[in-house]
């Protein structure tokens, strides 16, 4: 895969990637005049980039009403009845390949192998980071277990100069930004507050208040525009966020500014033990409306689908027509962290309906359906995702604790006599620990 490279995001000044990735691959001095286009920033070496093609890829415009011949079109319904609205699909349950009238997207059997490599690793990361935390390794762990198409494509979507305000929960995303996975434990771990430096891939730390990384998003958007950068901006955010007065706070300031920002749902349906249907009386996608700007539904468990219209939402509020509301439509099968059992306010046949649409098991019938991807593939990344899970588990248990003053650094720029006096308190606490053991 081509590697995009990446670049500082600084409010005072236009964000420009150091690279320039393929836009596609016609041959030089056939490409129609467009805005510019590009992939997520990777490093070589790093686990977000790939060993067996990219998932860069040309999305018409939505303009572009036309579907292509030989592929059945049309949108589809979700599940839960015939009154429920229509969602952008593109890749069906059963990995047949369908088009969309508004959001139409060319992707190679490399690209989609790409997407497919994508989705199975930060599935066993995640898988692993559950485990480790049961062994009492991590502190907490939000698992995006089902949310894996939503995630990669969505992130494969950005472009490296485009910044990202995440969740803490957008695992995918951080990998598809070029964040090492081992770095987002720490935090859990409790050893940091972070773990990498947000400039570095564009992609802001984790947000554990609910909702307040939308309105960081809309504030910093609205300075992209000031700077007149032609890049854009993505917050993510759940269902139960949606209710967030923050979020409807910066819904209004990027309706009133023409911010360059997309605001991106993960529906996954339950809000720790709240329905959607306790959020909202409308679909979520529909209130964008009432601020005045476009939202739309997506299948969440389709990466086609959220690689197209995330694409899509992006370059429109790159060329100046503002702020685009996405809800991905889709089912978080695992708890809502490790410290809730779904089991308490859900039934077991809601799970197993909708681990019938799961978004790997979705794209590997596809790929296996038009023979894109043989046993030598899977095997493969089989053996690179127990790679993976042996790094990540190394790494985390011989994370060095932090120095025990260290909460306190950083706290006031210039000092403040009462933070002085609770590290007085505190190391004399721990001094009385050193003293015990000494004796």
């Amino acid at each position: 895969m081509p590697i995009a490279g990446h670049s500082p995001g600084r409010l005072s000044r236009p964000v420009r990637p150091r690279h320039t990735h393929p836009v596609c691959r016609r041959e030089a001095g056939e490409h129609p005049p467009a805005p510019r286009r590009g992939g997520p920033p990777t490093a070589t070496g790093d686990p977000g980039g790939r060993t067996d093609g990219g998932a860069h890829v040309t999305v018409d415009s939505p303009a572009a009403r036309k579907p292509r011949g030989g592929k059945r079109a049309g949108a589809k319904k979700p599940a839960g009845g015939p009154d429920q609205p229509e969602l952008v699909q593109l890749l069906t349950p059963e990995g047949e390949r369908v088009e969309h009238p508004d959001y139409a997207i060319d992707v190679t059997p490399e690209e989609l192998r790409g997407l497919y490599r994508d989705m199975v690793l930060t599935r066993r990361f995640d898988g692993e980071a559950t485990t480790l935390q049961r062994q009492g390794e991590l502190g907490l762990w939000a698992s995006l277990l089902g949310q894996e198409a939503a995630q990669i494509g969505s992130g494969r979507a950005t472009r490296a100069d485009d910044y990202v305000f995440p969740t803490y929960r957008e695992h995918g995303v951080a990998w598809c930004r070029g964040v090492d996975p081992t770095n987002l434990l720490g935090m859990f771990r409790g050893v940091n507050h972070g773990g990498w430096d947000p400039n570095e891939n564009n992609f802001h730390l984790y947000t554990i208040v609910i909702g307040s990384q939308a309105l960081h998003a809309t504030g910093y958007a609205m300075g992209v525009a000031k700077d007149g950068a032609d890049s854009a901006v993505i917050a993510y955010f759940g269902d139960g966020a949606s209710s967030q007065g923050d979020v409807a706070e910066a819904f209004t300031f990027a309706a009133v500014y023409n911010a360059p920002v997309v605001f991106f749902c993960q529906n996954n349906q339950w809000a720790i033990s709240e329905p959607t249907e306790k959020q909202t009386r409308v679909p979520l996608y529909r209130r964008a409306q009432g601020y005045g700007f476009p939202g739309v539904r997506v299948d969440g468990n389709d990466v086609l689908a959220c690689l197209a219209v995330t694409k899509a939402a992006l370059e429109r509020a790159r060329t100046g027509q503002g702020p685009m509301l996405v809800e991905a439509f889709t089912y978080r099968m695992g708890a809502h962290t490790t410290s809730d059992d779904p089991t308490k306010y859900r039934r077991d046949e809601e799970r197993e309906a909708w681990e019938a649409k799961d978004p790997i098991l979705r794209l590997r019938r596809h790929l296996e359906r038009e023979g894109h991807a043989d046993e030598e593939f899977f095997a493969a990344l089989e053996a690179e995702s127990d790679a993976l899970a042996k790094r990540v588990r190394d790494r985390v248990r011989t994370m060095p604790d932090p120095e025990d003053t260290a909460i306190f650094e950083n706290i006031y720029a210039d000092g403040h006599a009462l933070v002085d006096e609770e590290r007085a308190q505190f190391a004399a606490y721990q001094a009385q620990f050193a003293d015990e053991e000494s004796n």
